[in-house]
């Protein structure tokens, strides 16, 4: 017959008085060596030993725990925060509820919420081989370019990867002309960088070539195949494309209304999206942070 819970730790307690060892008392009654410490050690802290501790595991046992529920008001507001920023991770959910309502909640438990009407992508896979990351000590040290294809159209992207601070141009064309036109928009934003790394594209050959050390002490191109070496410019380039352009193709003529959506989005992106890298501040609030101008 199977003894009940009650009866092991009364026979745990007599077995360890007559100096049975604990390993010896939990492979008898057959339950983890770790409980019988655990019981023994709160036996011998209350005050009325044995009954004591078994009058308290008994009031802790009554009925069966309530969960905590989120009422439908809370979960419609996780829903807003990140209808309202982007499809945010759960980490920036979490801190703009506390700064808007002043309501603390778990990663987990906003995870649970979002899960209930979206469909999370699966988590990041590890072990892959990856290139080294470069790292910035100081705003200006690293700017990070590169392009992205949205069909006749050509975002060119440039990234502070200290300040998170962000340049974007459209082109219709993906030549080292408008590399070089993108590369005075730097200069009048950026002023100047140590270093300046893009990848190995036309656009950023020949007469960016040229003028390239007008703006950088070095320059860098990434390996091929190697995208952690562009990971601050790549995840940026991720964020446009979620955040604002999407994936679609567009011609030429659809540059004056998408130049209107990104500058829209680069406020929002400087002015009130948070970054986990730069401990949930904004770009903005970096800069200022460090006395650099702001957008």
């Amino acid at each position: 017959m199977e003894m009940n819970q009650l009866t092991k730790i009364t026979l745990a307690w007599e077995l360890f008085g007559e100096q049975v060892p604990k390993t010896h008392i939990a492979q008898k009654l057959e339950i983890h060596r770790e409980t019988v410490g655990l019981w023994i050690k709160e036996i011998e802290k209350n005050p009325s030993g044995l009954t004591g501790f078994i009058d308290n595991y008994l009031s802790a046992k009554k009925g069966e725990r309530s969960k905590r529920k989120l009422d439908g008001l809370l979960k419609n507001q996780i829903w807003r925060i990140r209808d309202e920023n982007r499809d945010c991770c759960g980490q920036k959910v979490r801190e703009y509820l506390n700064r808007e309502f002043g309501v603390l909640l778990s990663v987990k438990t906003i995870y649970k919420v979002l899960g209930e009407k979206y469909q999370l992508r699966s988590k990041w896979k590890k072990n892959q081989v990856r290139g080294p990351v470069p790292k910035a000590l100081n705003p200006r040290e690293v700017i990070q370019m590169d392009s992205v294809d949205f069909g006749w159209v050509f975002a060119f992207t440039g990234i502070d990867i200290f300040t998170k601070e962000v340049i974007v141009s459209l082109y219709p064309a993906l030549t080292s002309m408008e590399g070089l036109n993108f590369l005075n928009q730097a200069i009048s934003k950026f002023k100047h960088t140590s270093l300046l790394q893009t990848d190995g594209g036309s656009e950023f050959k020949d007469n960016f070539r040229k003028n390239v050390f007008n703006f950088a002490d070095r320059f860098r191109v990434a390996r091929p195949y190697k995208k952690n070496e562009q990971s601050y410019i790549e995840s940026f380039n991720r964020s446009l494309r979620k955040e604002c352009l999407g994936w679609g193709k567009y011609t030429q003529k659809d540059i004056p209304a998408l130049e209107k959506e990104v500058n829209e989005y680069l406020e929002y992106y400087h002015t009130k999206r948070i970054h986990l890298s730069l401990g949930l501040k904004t770009p903005n609030d970096n800069l200022k942070e460090y006395q650099v101008s702001d957008i």
